[in-house]
């Protein structure tokens, strides 16, 4: 179909897909908040409950490649409509069982079905927008996934004084069933082409060059630094400064707060001053690692100085999360495969998150956290400089193309 140019059409897609990511992260960020918690109620050990937060990671990858795949080929409309249905009953099921093993199983399934909403939403914006369009919707749909875990983070505490953690749950599900309803009266159905089977062939190909395996290792560590860290950004709160599970929770409502600041930062200087993604990514990577340094020198100067370079941290994540997760993959319109472009480069992100939310939790109880945030500040150097590594290599390959 044709690109829309109605500007209030545009408008209303935007917030359409904004309220539908917003949803996407309550229904799958509540478990990692609220984790603490959780095992004070139930007395199941910090280790057994991080398997289900990481197996919601792992299966989340795993989907995304699934998403992807099928995102450029099958309704994209209809692709998120069945990943909101099984997560919310997904949602509905976790808290009937205090078994770590189910939860993990149940959760793990949660994790595999919320992969078909990201790519599918890329493969609809790049469809029906024009490309000044796309970079700014994009940009604001992201800021959904804040304003999800801003939600999440108000509350869950709210509902756990009242009614228990189970409850976080439940409102996760209604929220998830109310989207579907708006979802699908309001956003639009796309015709999927089929591709030619050389097209095919080399529209694989372009995503495992070597520019790009670097980008996905980069890619790889702003998944650890993002989510991964602000899974454990509580728990590190509350060890360190005997704050209550509950207040360290409302501390992550920064986290998200100081996202969308920096996806906007990284967003407005892309688009009008450095116009490469891997420029910007490098960019942003490199305040990351900053703050990650002046975390570990200056951990000791109070729980407020911590929480905010810990934002800052996730904050400038963020930003990279914005030029490599959202901005790089519509580049792939030219072959057709913007859905499998997101769902690769997500994938990466997702396994990095992973193998970081099971690893910092290892990594703090036999190392301790000074140990595991300088990890992070090494982690940042690296991205940084794979990023700076890709500017040349990208420019050269996806501009003249």
């Amino acid at each position: 179909m044709d690109k829309i140019s109605d500007k209030k059409k545009v408008g209303a897609l935007t917030l359409l897909f904004a309220l539908t990511y917003m949803s996407s992260y309550i229904t799958r960020v509540n478990f990692g908040a609220i984790v603490s918690e959780v095992e004070a109620a139930t007395g199941i050990a910090r280790s057994a409950l991080s398997l289900s937060v990481t197996g919601l990671f792992a299966f989340y990858g795993v989907g995304l490649l699934v998403s992807g795949y099928l995102g450029d080929r099958f309704s994209p409309k209809k692709i998120v409509t069945v990943g909101f249905s099984i997560s919310s009953l997904m949602n509905i099921l976790l808290p009937l069982f205090e078994n770590p093993y189910i939860m993990m199983v149940i959760w793990s399934a949660n994790g595999f079905v919320q992969a078909f909403i990201w790519p599918p939403l890329v493969k609809l914006m790049a469809t029906l927008l024009h490309e000044d369009d796309y970079k700014r919707t994009v940009t604001k749909v992201i800021w959904g996934a804040s304003c999800g875990s801003i939600t999440v983070y108000l509350v869950a505490p709210i509902l756990i004084s009242l009614f228990g953690w189970n409850s976080v749950f439940f409102f996760s599900a209604l929220c998830g069933i109310v989207i579907l309803f708006f979802w699908n009266k309001y956003c639009y159905e796309i015709k999927v082409e089929k591709k030619k089977e050389v097209k095919e062939k080399r529209s694989i190909k372009v995503l495992f060059t070597p520019m790009m395996l670097v980008i996905l290792l980069a890619i790889f560590i702003q998944g650890m630094l993002k989510d991964g860290v602000a899974t454990w950004m509580p728990t590190y709160i509350s060890e360190n400064y005997s704050v209550s599970s509950v207040i360290s929770i409302l501390t992550g409502v920064l986290l998200p707060i100081f996202s969308i600041i920096c996806s906007q930062i990284a967003s407005n200087a892309y688009i009008h001053f450095l116009k490469n993604p891997l420029l910007c990514a490098g960019v942003m990577f490199g305040f990351g690692g900053l703050a990650a340094t002046l975390l570990y020198f200056l951990s000791d100067s109070g729980v407020v100085f911590s929480v905010i370079l810990t934002a800052l941290l996730t904050g400038f994540m963020q930003g990279v999360n914005m030029m490599l997760i959202c901005m790089l993959p519509a580049f792939f319109e030219k072959y057709n495969i913007v859905s499998t472009a997101s769902g690769v480069v997500n994938a990466c992100s997702t396994l990095g998150i992973a193998a970081s939310t099971y690893g910092n939790a290892i990594l703090s109880q036999s190392l301790g956290w000074e140990n595991t945030i300088l990890i992070w500040a090494l982690l940042g150097v690296i991205g940084t400089l794979l990023c700076f590594m890709s500017v040349r290599p990208w420019r050269k390959n996806m501009y003249n193309d």
